[in-house]
């Protein structure tokens, strides 16, 4: 079968042949209706994965859904061809936070040999993807596993981060989205089906923007002029400020602006991964701000984001391409080129 795979650190993917995997004790074989590339994948390519059960050169993508194709020993209760989302993150299964469905803070993460598929062992940019555990399967009822498929991070991601925060997103607060790429754009549709907090979105990209207040969001500001943006967005919210900064970049400048928006008794939410830094002392935020650094979400979140996308209350602006244009769609990803949320379908030309 094809399959994008790393291949090492700083070298492109690789779209190469493999063997389908056959699953073993407890494992299930998914037949892949589509996997979300992701920035994540980016940082993959650039730096590996870490873990002992990580492998020299695997398949990419953990944004993944399709149907149940076959399982080993001891899984009961799959039928072959049900539809279903793979859970991204990967935890031990046995700790408090695992039992609770939360194994993206998995107590034993450190000694897991690997986070999940796309992250050491084989993920979803194939045509077959072999799961560990059935338990890492969520159904998918109606909806088509190519649509579902970025549900499981572009989704998953921001709602958790949302979720978290909603005690302070009253109707007469101010929610702050940073970056509406492919998880912010999904958030500010959260925002929206969630809360009746007033929703601002900033960017440098216009046409994301436009997209972003087309969603809802309620104002929309380009950010390349990070004092100019503060002071547009600042004179919107009011002596308040906001509630809730969502950062989906992580990069300096966003955090530096991010700083500079948050009020009292809020909360600046850091999900992108930029490497930006944020000094922290008493007086570096307003008092009562408290910093959160979310991942990812739980099993039992992905059903409640599943079941938005079911009614229609949250759709993700899907593109698709087949496996062999992963090189190339990771590369336009790497240049800000892309919209939305890409995703590679098996078989498509």
């Amino acid at each position: 079968m094809k399959a994008l795979r790393f291949v090492g650190v700083g070298l492109p993917p690789v779209v190469e042949e493999v063997p389908v995997p056959v699953p073993g004790p407890g494992e299930v074989l998914v037949k892949i209706g589509g996997a979300g590339v992701c920035h994540s994948d980016l940082h993959v390519l650039d730096h590996g994965a870490q873990g002992a059960g990580s492998k020299p050169a695997f398949t990419l993508g953990h944004e993944n859904a399709g149907w149940v194709a076959a399982w080993g020993s001891g899984v009961q209760g799959l039928r072959e061809g049900d539809p279903v989302a793979v859970y991204g993150y990967w935890g031990c299964g046995h700790c408090r936070p695992c039992q609770a469905s939360m194994e993206n803070y998995c107590e034993n993460a450190d000694a897991v040999p690997q986070a999940g598929g796309g992250f050491g062992l084989d993920g979803g940019m194939a045509e077959y993807m072999l799961v560990p555990s059935p338990r890492l399967l969520v159904p998918l009822g109606s909806l088509d596993p190519r649509e579902a498929a970025p549900l499981t991070d572009a989704a998953l991601t921001p709602y958790h981060a949302i979720k978290r925060a909603l005690p302070l997103l009253t109707p007469d607060a101010n929610v702050v989205v940073i970056g509406v790429g492919g998880l912010g754009h999904m958030a500010v549709q959260l925002l929206r089906v969630m809360c009746g907090s007033r929703i601002v979105a900033a960017d440098l990209d216009d046409g994301r923007l436009e997209h972003a207040r087309q969603l809802g969001a309620d104002l929309v500001v380009n950010s390349r002029n990070g004092a100019q943006a503060a002071e547009t967005i600042r004179a919107f919210c009011g002596p308040r400020r906001a509630a809730l900064v969502l950062d989906f970049v992580g990069l300096q400048p966003t955090l530096d602006l991010a700083v500079q928006l948050v009020g009292r008794n809020s909360q600046l939410t850091v999900v992108g991964v930029g490497g930006g830094v944020l000094p922290l002392s008493q007086m570096t935020l307003p008092f009562g701000c408290s910093v959160c650094t979310p991942l990812w979400g739980s099993r039992a979140e992905l059903l409640e984001v599943i079941a938005l996308a079911q009614y229609g209350r949250i759709h993700v602006d899907a593109h698709y391409f087949g496996i062999e244009d992963g090189p190339r769609v990771l590369q336009e990803m790497r240049a800000g080129k892309v919209h939305g949320r890409s995703v590679l379908v098996p078989g498509l030309n």
